[in-house]
């Protein structure tokens, strides 16, 4: 079996990476970079930590508009399945790399799988949202995280090719959590104490491009009592000194983007996590550190459901009473992403499948 693999994003080389170990047991997988994340601290790091191989394509896209990033990726990927006509495409989460795989699989009759099918935010301005849907709608296997993302899908009509595996993200956490602790010195490089620090992360466009959320935001940071640590995604890093915002707190302490075992590490040393990334909720939640989601909504509604995930918006106010209130007993806390095996169930559905 001939498989092409796309990605594009820090995210999904995280996700691809267990797929990853299982899939070249028993097929050929050809994978497919399109360059969304082209930093070499959101992309290279990653691939060498996680013990994925270079890419057998690298698309160099870059940084665009949505529609122009999304329409060279198509352009490129069909170009790709071209050449290596695979017996499926995989793709991962709900990019604009998902959507331009999928899209150029779909137009050449291509069967696609999408892992991380399924979920919802019912928030259509979120372009996130839109690539989650349509590549839904378009995959032949859907393998869906938990049971919510499988009802999902049975509201909208689509119940064949619809599996629950589990979170391929926390196959991930559990492979590669003793690794972070041997490996990574980041709590003594930035001379941080196991429990005493806040972890932020910040990038999604719903934030950051709009001046009065990114305002409220960063006010609240620079009202934080205690210390707290931000690798700064490069992106933000531009919107803010475009908008003339700066952190002038100095318990903040900003740094760069940091690679999967360092991250890894600061996730589950931190006394709570400020995050609008969707993989880092869920890292907060396997590794059992209390999440405040600076979003509306979320699309992992069971770490809210749980207990464990607090959703406080751009409000300043309730970011600052998260920080200071919120706590979580993680012995009520149940578990309803899997048991850290859905690498395995997915590449059995394909090989099942297409009789292989």
């Amino acid at each position: 079996m001939r498989v092409v693999t796309v990605v594009g994003a820090r995210p999904q080389f995280i996700k691809a990476a267990p797929v990853h170990r299982v899939l070249r047991r028993r097929a050929q997988e050809i994978l497919v970079h399109t360059g969304q994340h082209y930093d070499p601290s959101l992309s290279k790091v990653f691939f060498d930590e996680l013990n994925i191989p270079q890419p057998d394509y690298h698309l160099g896209v870059g940084s665009k508009s949505h529609g122009a990033q999304t329409g060279e990726m198509l352009l490129k990927v069909e170009e790709v399945l071209e050449k290596v006509r695979p017996d499926l495409l995989l793709v991962y989460g709900d990019t604009n790399s998902t959507l331009a795989g999928a899209l150029a699989a779909a137009k050449m009759h291509i069967p696609i799988a999408h892992v991380e099918a399924g979920l919802r935010s019912f928030n259509r301005r979120m372009p996130e949202e839109i690539n989650r849907v349509l590549t839904d709608h378009l995959s032949r296997w859907l393998f869906c995280p938990t049971r919510t993302a499988v009802q999902n899908l049975e509201r909208e009509g689509i119940s064949k090719g619809v599996h629950l595996t589990g979170d391929v993200m926390l196959d991930a956490v559990l492979y590669n959590r003793k690794l972070a602790e041997d490996r990574s010195r980041i709590l003594e490089q930035l001379e941080l104490e196991p429990g005493q620090y806040l972890l932020i992360t910040l990038h999604r466009a719903e934030n950051t491009d709009d001046l009065r959320r990114m305002k409220s935001i960063v006010d609240a940071f620079n009202e934080l009592s205690v210390p707290a640590v931000l690798p700064m995604h490069p992106r933000t890093r531009n919107r803010l000194n475009q908008m003339e915002l700066s952190l002038s707190n100095p318990l903040v302490k900003v740094i760069e983007p940091v690679g999967y075992l360092d991250m890894l590490q600061l996730e589950a040393n931190a006394r709570k996590i400020l995050t609008d990334s969707g993989g880092v909720q869920k890292e907060a939640f396997f590794l059992q550190v209390p999440v405040i989601t600076m979003r509306d909504e979320t699309e992992w509604v069971e770490t809210v459901e749980q207990g464990a995930n607090r959703l406080t918006g751009a409000n300043k106010a309730a970011i600052l009473e998260a920080v200071e209130r919120f706590e979580v007993d993680f012995t009520r806390v149940s578990s309803v992403f899997g048991d850290g095996r859905a690498a395995e169930r997915i590449v059995d559905h394909l090989m099942r499948d297409l009789e292989l």
